[in-house]
């Protein structure tokens, strides 16, 4: 066999096997519960890892703050691994929000139907709480931190 067929099927076998991988890490990450009427729903564990993912945006903020101006190789790469850090989480917290919380525990209400100011409320906790994770990414502000738990409480109530 010639030797650039081998290295050819070598690395197809490769990007097959990383693909293979990266799927399978990725796989319980692409929902955050399962969508179909299983009735099995923990909010409490849910409210609680957004809040823990609140806390790693906050202590990635203190990072890349800390790391701010410093031009060495090894604060660069920290500070780019917080940055990445960061964006995970809160992309986490709007992810959570959109496909288990909206589409799955927030019922709409018709106007004028009994129950409807509540539902708004809560519509406008879960928005709070998505703009506040936006947020989060945009800036390396701690203040965005503190928003974001504000808002957090606010959705826990509901729950």
């Amino acid at each position: 066999m010639n030797r650039y067929y081998i290295a050819g099927v070598s690395l197809v076998g490769l990007v097959v096997l990383a693909t293979a991988a990266f799927l399978a890490v990725r796989a319980d990450e692409a929902m955050a519960h399962c969508q179909v009427p299983c009735g099995i729903y923990d909010d409490a564990a849910r409210i609680a890892r957004l809040k823990e993912d609140a806390t790693t945006i906050g202590k990635a903020i203190e990072q890349i703050n800390e790391l701010a101006g410093k031009h060495d190789a090894r604060a660069l790469n920290q500070a780019t691994r917080w940055i990445l850090t960061k964006e995970e989480h809160a992309s986490h917290i709007i992810e959570v929000l959109s496909e288990y919380f909206l589409t799955q525990r927030v019922t709409p209400v018709a106007p004028g139907a009994e129950g409807y100011e509540a539902y708004v409320k809560k519509l406008v906790d879960h928005h709070g709480v998505m703009v506040a994770a936006m947020k989060t990414k945009q800036d390396a502000d701690p203040a965005t931190v503190e928003r974001l738990n504000e808002a957090i409480a606010a959705l826990g109530r509901h729950y």
